[in-house]
């Protein structure tokens, strides 16, 4: 049986991520609303606009339905501003603080080949807008960074990077957390 991913469909591009976790043979739904959040396997916090996600989790009433599936185990992956709202200045999910828009505005937006420890073949990266981890915690496993600073972390079940690998092509990271779902779910 696949697993059951929900993707955070308030706002951004959340889109992407559900075609390509579909391509990668997951179920997927939109979560929208607390209940969207029953049943779920893994839960993706796509890019966008941080602060409107923020008011849009607030009208939803998603924030703490939000923090007891992720303090439950379940396998997240956050990217760009799912970075942001995983931090402990937003949802307070994971142990690292971000900076937003950290690169620059929309203009400075750039792509970068990066090395990550699980893979042989760097990790083709687009940065759009990108926040940078400013704090973390030492429970927290940095696995890329752009001229020295932090663009992607792990801590226990969560997985963040600060760009979106949904628009570039690159199926590995989101792969890597299926397999992650899967290895729970079995």
């Amino acid at each position: 049986m696949a697993p059951l991913v929900g993707v955070l469909a308030l706002q951004g591009g959340f889109d992407a991520h559900l075609k390509l976790l579909r391509d990668l043979g997951a179920d997927v739904r939109e979560v929208r609303t607390p209940a969207d959040l029953d049943g779920l396997d893994g839960l993706v916090l796509p890019g966008g606009e941080s602060t409107t996600m923020t008011l849009g989790i607030a009208r939803e009433g998603l924030a703490e339905p939000l923090g007891d599936v992720v303090r439950s185990g379940v396998p997240v992956l956050g990217t760009c501003a799912g970075l942001i709202m995983l931090d402990r200045e937003h949802l307070g999910l994971m142990d690292i603080v971000a900076r937003r828009n950290a690169f620059g505005r929309q203009i400075r937006s750039f792509e970068a080949d990066l090395d990550f420890p699980d893979f042989d073949e760097p990790v083709h990266a687009v940065f759009i807008r990108a926040p940078w981890i400013e704090e973390h915690g030492a429970g927290v496993e940095i696995l890329a960074a752009v001229d020295g600073h932090p663009v992607a972390a792990r801590e226990g079940a969560i997985t963040v990077v600060a760009f979106h690998p949904e628009l570039s092509g690159e199926r590995r990271l989101h792969a890597q957390f299926l397999e992650c779902v899967r290895t729970r779910v079995a």
